[in-house]
C-alpha cells in the first residue's frame, strides 16, 4: 500500500535520511520509532509531501508520489495527518470540525458522515462543542475523526500522544488503534514512546541517524533484534561477556545456557548475550549469587539492578513479596527462551 525505497534527503550537506525503505500493507498500523533527531518526522513529511526527496522513491498504492524526478503535491496525495498539537479550528464546534475536509459533499452526505465519526469517537454527545471544552484526549480523538473523514488512502501521525500524561497515552492509543482498525485505514505514527509503539502497531521501524535499523512486528523486533542497537534500544537489557562452549551451548558467569546459538555466531569464540530482566531468575538455591546495587520497585514486582562478581551488571525482575536491601547478595539463575547473541568485535 505504501513503499519506500532506497530513500534518501538531505537539507545542504547534512543528510537526514539514509537509503530509507519499508513497505505498509493495506489495513496495517506502523510507526518509525526513535529518539529525536534520528529521521522519524522527516521521513513521514516526505510521505505527506511537505519534504522533497532527493533520491529513491516514495509509492502509494502502486504510483509514485515522490521521487529525485516527480514530486506530488501533498493535497492530492490523498492522504490524511494528524499532528502534534491538534490543529483544531478553535472557532469551530467539533462537528464543524470533523465536517472541515468534506466540501466536496452535498450536505446530508456530509451530515452522515459526521455522525458516523462522532459515533466512531465516542463524541456524539459533545458535538456542539468547542475545543476548548474538549480535555486532550477527545481534541485528539477530534483530529483523528477530521483526518478520517474524506476517507484518506493513509493516515499519518506525528506524534499524536506525546501532549497527554502516561495513562491517556496509553488508553488513548488504544482507542485510536481500534478507530482505524474499524474504519480499515493504513496508519504510520512516528514516536518515542516504545510503550505507545507496541500498544497501537502491527510493525515497527527502529531508527538511527537516519537510518531504518529493522522493520518487524512487536514480537520479532523485542525478541530477535537485528543487530545491537535495536537490542540497546528495545526494552530494557544488558549485553552479558560469554563464551560459546559447544554447538549448541553459550557459557555466562551466571551459568551455562544450552539452546540455538544464532547462525551468525556459531563459529565465534567470544560473543555478547542479551539479558532482560525476565531472562535473570531470582534463586535462593542458586550457586551464583549477585549484589544488590539499587532497586525500582513497579508495585506488583521489582527491578533490580544486580553486581556479578565480575562487575557486570545484569537487571532482574523480582516478585515484590521478595524485598531485599540495597548492598544483600541474592541467589540468580539465567532462565532464556530466545538466544541473542552478537560476535565480540577482536
Amino acid at each position: 500500500m505504501l513503499e519506500l525505497q532506497q530513500v534518501q534527503l538531505s537539507f545542504g550537506d547534512k543528510t537526514i535520511l539514509q537509503q530509507l525503505s519499508f513497505t505498509l500493507q493495506q489495513g496495517e498500523i506502523a510507526c518509525l520509532l526513535g529518539h529525536s533527531g534520528c529521521g522519524k518526522t522527516t521521513a513521514l513529511r516526505a510521505i505527506a509531501g511537505f519534504e522533497t526527496v532527493n533520491g529513491g522513491q516514495i509509492s502509494l498504492n502502486g504510483h509514485t508520489i515522490s521521487s529525485e524526478n516527480a514530486h506530488t503535491p501533498a493535497h492530492l496525495r490523498g492522504i490524511g495527518m494528524v499532528f502534534q498539537d491538534y490543529a483544531l479550528f478553535p472557532h469551530l464546534n467539533v462537528a464543524d470540525n470533523i465536517a472541515f475536509g468534506l466540501g466536496k459533499h452535498n450536505p446530508a452526505q456530509r451530515q452522515a458522515r459526521v455522525a458516523e465519526l462522532l459515533d466512531l469517537i465516542d463524541l456524539a454527545a459533545h458535538a456542539n462543542q468547542y475545543p476548548h471544552q474538549l480535555s486532550g484526549g477527545q481534541q485528539q480523538r477530534v483530529a483523528l475523526a477530521r483526518a478520517l473523514a474524506p476517507r484518506p488512502q493513509l493516515i499519518l501521525l506525528d506524534e499524536p500522544f506525546s501532549n497527554l500524561d502516561a495513562d491517556m497515552r496509553t488508553s488513548l492509543s488504544k482507542q485510536v488503534r481500534r478507530i482505524l482498525k474499524e474504519e480499515g485505514v493504513s496508519a504510520l505514527l512516528v514516536t518515542h514512546d516504545q510503550q505507545e509503539a507496541f500498544a497501537m502497531c502491527d510493525q515497527i521501524g527502529v531508527m538511527h541517524q537516519g537510518c531504518l535499523q529493522q522493520w518487524a512486528d512487536p514480537y520479532t523486533l523485542y525478541h530477535t533484534p537485528a543487530n545491537r542497537y535495536v537490542a540497546g534500544f528495545i526494552g530494557q537489557s544488558v549485553l552479558l561477556p560469554g563464551q560459546v562452549s559447544g554447538p549448541q551451548c553459550v557459557r555466562l558467569e551466571i551459568g551455562e545456557f544450552c539452546g540455538t546459538v544464532p547462525f551468525a555466531c556459531q563459529n565465534c569464540t567470544d560473543v555478547d548475550v542479551l539479558l532482560r530482566p525476565d531472562d535473570v531468575i531470582h534463586d535462593d538455591h542458586s550457586p551464583f549469587t549477585a549484589r544488590v546495587l539499587d532497586k525500582d520497585f513497579k508495585g506488583e514486582y521489582f527491578i533490580y539492578t544486580l553486581a556479578l562478581d565480575s562487575g557486570d551488571v545484569v537487571y532482574a525482575q523480582v516478585h515484590s513479596h521478595h524485598n531485599h536491601p540495597i548492598g544483600s547478595r541474592i541467589g540468580v539463575h539465567i532462565q532464556l527462551d530466545h538466544l541473542i547473541a552478537f560476535g565480540r568485535a577482536a
